[in-house]
Parts: structure tokens; sequence; C-alpha cells
């Protein structure tokens, strides 16, 4: 980032973010098609499931039906689904929580086939975020790969070795909603430049903090 000054930490990862990072507080988001819900029903066993949204955003329940989640935020959705399981169970007590969402999404740029937004669905790593942007280019700089990540708002980065990683001398790295993948990108690179010119061999990720000048 333009203007940043650079703090190494002892890390050799990026630490994950809070959930407040990655994600809006329950009460304001609002539930989008493919998002998976797990949802509880006190003393209704058979009702409990996992279940995800269907393209136009309905989800359909034992009792209750189809409904339209789709816009509705977790607190009126299960509003909704205890006006409908009232007509079988008296005073039905509902939880509804988000588990996985398509509206959390990782960019990656840089020297790869395809670059853009591409949503997270369940676990996601830097070499599967990779390759939802169709692999690195042929003439990618697999030893520059950079991550950026907030973390109770602080700006953080770190530095990877692909090549390292395919080769396993360290573990492929969680990504997360909302992280910035930057292949070979020359501008990213130079956030490094002073301490790859101290360690050019980089046999461990390097993890810094960036404090804006």
């Amino acid at each position: 980032m333009p203007g940043s000054h650079l703090v190494v930490t002892k890390d050799t990862d990026l630490p994950a973010p809070s959930g407040g990072d990655i994600v809006r507080s329950s009460r304001e988001y609002r539930i989008a098609p493919f998002d998976q819900l797990k949802i509880s029903v006190f003393g209704v066993d058979e009702l409990n499931q996992t279940i995800r949204a269907d393209s136009g955003g309905n989800i359909s329940l034992p009792l209750a039906g189809t409904i339209k989640s789709a816009g509705l935020t977790l607190e009126e959705f299960s509003a909704l689904l205890r006006t409908r399981l009232a007509q079988y169970i008296r005073t039905p007590q509902v939880a509804v929580n988000l588990e996985e969402t398509t509206s959390q999404s990782v960019t990656v740029y840089g020297q790869v086939q395809q670059p853009g937004q591409f949503p997270i669905m369940g676990k996601m790593t830097l070499l599967r975020a990779i390759a939802l942007a169709k692999g690195a280019s042929d003439v990618a700089n697999l030893e520059e790969v950079v991550v950026f990540r907030t973390i109770n708002g602080q700006d953080m980065a770190a530095l990877y070795n692909l090549e390292a990683i395919r080769r396993g001398t360290y573990p492929d790295p969680d990504i997360y909603a909302s992280d910035v993948i930057a292949v070979g990108d020359s501008s990213s690179r130079r956030l490094f430049r002073d301490i790859l010119q101290a360690s050019p061999l980089l046999v461990t990720p390097i993890v810094v903090l960036l404090q804006r000048l």
C-alpha cells in the first residue's frame, strides 16, 4: 500500500481475522442466495438442520414450507419461521445462525489468468484462491505472492513463496473473506524490498504490520 511503513512481526503466518473483520453484525446481515444457515428449534430435534438457500434465495423446511429468505436479516427470517411453525408448535423457540455466505469474497489480482473477486464457500486456502483466478499466468513470479488482511482494524500483509508451499516447505495458508491477494505484482513486492535485500531466500512467510505514513 502506498505511503505505508512496514513493521516486521514475529509471526510466521497472518493471524485469522475476528468475526467483525469478516462480516457485518448478524443484526445487519441480509441473507443471500446459496447462503448456508444453521436452524435450531428448541425441543424439536427433527427440525434442527443446516440448510443452504437455493439460487432464488428460498429455503424449504418441514412444517414451515418454502420461505423466501433472500433480503431478510437473520432476525427477520427467524420471526417468519416462528410464525410458520406456530401453526403446529406452541410458542416455538427458533435460533438461526449464518454458517457460510457467498457474499463473502476474496480479491485476486496481478499475474493470474483471470483477476477478480471470487466468493468464498467453506474453507479456503491460498492455492485454492489462486485456482479460482484460473491459476497463475505463464510469466508469474510465484516467489512473490502477497496477502493483505485487516485484523481488528490493523492492516497487515504477508509475503509467501507459492513454489515453497507446493513443495511442502510450509503449509498452504488459510484465506478469509475480504483478503486481497497479489500474485507477482511489482508494486506489492516493493513493500518488502528492504526486507528481501536482507534475507532474499524466503524459507518462511514474512508477516508485517502496515503503518500509514
